[in-house]
């Protein structure tokens, strides 16, 4: 008999016998000769997988916004953005992806990205993918938003979910992902562009006036009341106005070339990238971009209560909405 615990807790058992004092969720991989199949435990009996309920869920995968460029830096892009509920785009211009159907007694990883770190100096980061996976199901990754570019680096910025802006002096900004987002905006001569966003590209730089706006986030009610999420960050321009975020929680530019002024932040569990800064001496920090968020959308009926992670649980009509601000798991 082989056994193994995976990321959710769920124990993993490959024997010709069932496992003793089994707890619901538990997978067994029966080896008994002609009989050689994936079992779960309901909690009361051992079911192939096959034998078990399934019902249809909506989602909402937002992965981590990249962070704002440094030194007439580009802003952060929005993390990839994908949305079944309703007839809900996704980012992109994507548009509404089918519902997953998930199987009673399996465990599902949720997975929800970090923003990508400002820096103080060189590269800043992208963000980090978040996702849905599962036995049975095909996983469902949004991808971290690219990093904001660095001054005079062309191709510097990353691409992504969304792609980051470029930093002035700089050149092509980072490309999005299909069916998650936008480009960023190009950087010219001291003005880096915005960071992608959900439903735009980020805004370009206009020479000796202002670092680009980020592109602007898209808008769910898959939690019962519309939110906007996916931002990208503005782009900094040296001593002229600052690219402001994109709606969705894209952090701003820092305003002016005075020592010390970092860029805005990403907001937390919306994906919004980081606005970009131009301090080179000072010790400023280029935005952090916003971690990303998962959400779950279920008939009550169907829900198992079975979770890890600390989710936030409500209902909304007939429907229980979880909402994933950290990783974690859920039992169907």
């Amino acid at each position: 008999m082989t056994k193994a615990r995976n990321l959710s807790g769920v124990n993993l058992v490959k024997s010709a016998t069932a496992p003793s004092s089994p707890a619901a969720g538990d997978q067994w991989f029966d080896t008994t000769s002609n009989v050689t199949a994936m079992k779960v435990y309901n909690g009361t009996a051992w079911k192939l997988m096959s034998e078990l309920p399934s019902y249809s869920v909506d989602f909402l995968v937002i992965a981590g916004g990249g962070a704002g460029g440094y030194d007439q830096g580009g802003g952060g892009g929005a993390g990839g953005y994908r949305n079944s509920y309703l007839s809900e785009t996704s980012g992109g211009g994507g548009s509404s992806e089918a519902s997953i159907s998930l199987q009673g007694s399996t465990s599902y990883t949720i997975t929800v990205g970090a923003g990508g770190s400002g820096v103080t100096s060189g590269n800043s980061n992208n963000g980090v993918d978040s996702s849905i996976s599962g036995t049975g199901l095909t996983t469902i990754t949004s991808i971290g938003g690219g990093r904001g570019g660095l001054y005079n680096t062309s191709g510097n910025s990353g691409s992504g979910g969304s792609g980051g802006g470029d930093a002035g002096n700089g050149g092509t900004a980072g490309v999005g992902t299909a069916n998650q987002g936008f480009a960023g905006g190009n950087g010219v001569t001291s003005a880096g562009g915005g960071g992608g966003g959900a439903s735009a590209v980020g805004v370009v730089g206009i020479q000796n006036t202002r670092g680009g706006n980020g592109g602007n986030g898209l808008a769910s009610a898959i939690t019962g009341a519309s939110v906007t999420r996916g931002g990208g960050g503005g782009g900094n321009a040296l001593g002229y106005t600052a690219g402001t975020g994109g709606t969705g929680g894209g952090g701003t530019a820092s305003n002016d070339h005075q020592q010390g002024t970092n860029g805005g932040d990403g907001t937390a569990n919306t994906g919004g990238g980081g606005g970009g800064t131009w301090d080179v001496s000072g010790g400023a920090r280029t935005g952090n971009g916003g971690s990303g968020v998962v959400i779950l959308r279920m008939p009550t009926a169907s829900y198992s209560s079975t979770t890890t992670g600390s989710p936030t649980v409500s209902t909304n009509g007939t429907d229980t909405i979880l909402i994933y601000n950290a990783s974690g798991s859920y039992t169907g």
